[in-house]
């Protein structure tokens, strides 16, 4: 079984930045998929970014020019970087990954067990 494996989050001031990990528990073939949701207080899960199997990517319109998503396949692990946080941006952080375990898998989706963000004002 593979389990995501999420590091980065905390506490910290507006304006500040932080980056996410999310790795998975062992060996995989690939990583096709990886996106990054949030889910704040009394608020639904949303959107934060995504990025395909080809590199390319797409986030939500309130990070737009302040958050990276990247990968590294050599890794098995997918980042959000977070530059000029607010204190709207304060969430639990979620990963979510479409990856292969095996070259003859299907490609599986597997989520995170979650981050906290906090950004004070």
């Amino acid at each position: 079984q593979v389990q995501l494996v999420e590091s980065g989050g905390g506490l910290v001031q507006a304006g500040g930045s932080l980056r996410l990990s999310c790795a998975t528990s062992r060996s995989i073939f690939r990583i096709n998929t990886g996106a990054w949701y949030c889910q704040g207080p009394g608020k639904q899960r949303e959107l934060v970014a995504a990025i395909s199997r080809g590199g390319s990517t797409n986030y939500g319109d309130s990070v737009k020019g302040r958050f990276t998503i990247s990968r590294d396949n050599a890794k098995n692990t997918v980042y959000l970087q977070m530059t000029s946080l607010k204190p709207e941006d304060t969430a639990v952080y979620y990963c979510n990954l479409g990856l292969k375990r095996y070259s003859y898998s299907p490609s599986e989706e597997y989520w995170g067990q979650g981050t906290q963000v906090t950004v004070s004002s």
